[in-house]
C-alpha cells in the first residue's frame, strides 16, 4: 500500500479489482480542504484510459509488475505470442488487449511484455518500427500539394497514409500506437 501522494508515472496500481497503469500525475491542492491526486490510468487487460481523482492521504495498492524483453512469434485469430529470450518460456496475450498495433510487429522484432504473477498482461511496443513498403502508387508530377498523403502497404500487410516522396521498397518508420508515418529510414 502507498499514499496517493505518492504516486508516479509508470507505477502499477489495483484499482476496482483490476491493475492500472499511472500514465499522468498532478498534484492539485484547492484553497480549502485536503489535496488531491489528479491521475490518468489505463487498464492493463482491456488498454482502456481514464481521469480519476484521489485524496492525496487515500491509500493506494501498488503492484508489482515486471516488464520482460521478449521475442514476438506470431499471432493467430486470437492472440500474439511472445518467447522470453533468456528462459525460452512462451506467453500469450489476448488481441483484444494488444488492439491494431499487432499489425505493424514483425515476427522476430524485440519488445517488453508485462507480466504480473507468471501471467502475461500487455505489451509495451516500441516507440517506432521499421517496415519496408510493398507497394504504393507512383507521385504524379505536379501533384505537390502541402502534406499530400498516399495509401502505402507495408511488409506486414498494414496500411499507413505516407508523403507522396515515398516510393516502394523504401524503409519507414511508424508509430505503432498510433499507426502514422515517422520518417523514412536507412
Amino acid at each position: 500500500m502507498a499514499s496517493a501522494g505518492n504516486l508516479k508515472k509508470g507505477e502499477f496500481i489495483r484499482y476496482q479489482g483490476d491493475i492500472w497503469q499511472v500514465q499522468k500525475t498532478e498534484f492539485y491542492s484547492p484553497g480549502k480542504g485536503s489535496a488531491l491526486m489528479r491521475t490518468k490510468i489505463r487498464n492493463i487487460k482491456t488498454g482502456k484510459n481514464i481521469d480519476y481523482t484521489f485524496k492525496s492521504q487515500e491509500s493506494v495498492e501498488t503492484v508489482e509488475v515486471s516488464s520482460n524483453e521478449m521475442q514476438y512469434l506470431y499471432k493467430d485469430n486470437e492472440n500474439a505470442y511472445f518467447m522470453d529470450n533468456q528462459t525460452f518460456q512462451q506467453y500469450e496475450v489476448p488481441l483484444s488487449v494488444i488492439g491494431d498495433m499487432v499489425h505493424f510487429f514483425k515476427e522476430g522484432e524485440v519488445m517488453y511484455v508485462y507480466l504480473y504473477e507468471e501471467k502475461a498482461l500487455n505489451i509495451r511496443p516500441p516507440s517506432v518500427v521499421r517496415l519496408k513498403i510493398q507497394e504504393t502508387e507512383e507521385a504524379v508530377k505536379g501533384d505537390t500539394v502541402s502534406g499530400a498523403r498516399k495509401v502505402a502497404v507495408l511488409e506486414t500487410g498494414a496500411k499507413v497514409q505516407v508523403p507522396l516522396f515515398v516510393k516502394t521498397g523504401d524503409m519507414i518508420t511508424v508509430n505503432p500506437e498510433t499507426g502514422e508515418y515517422g520518417e523514412r529510414a536507412n
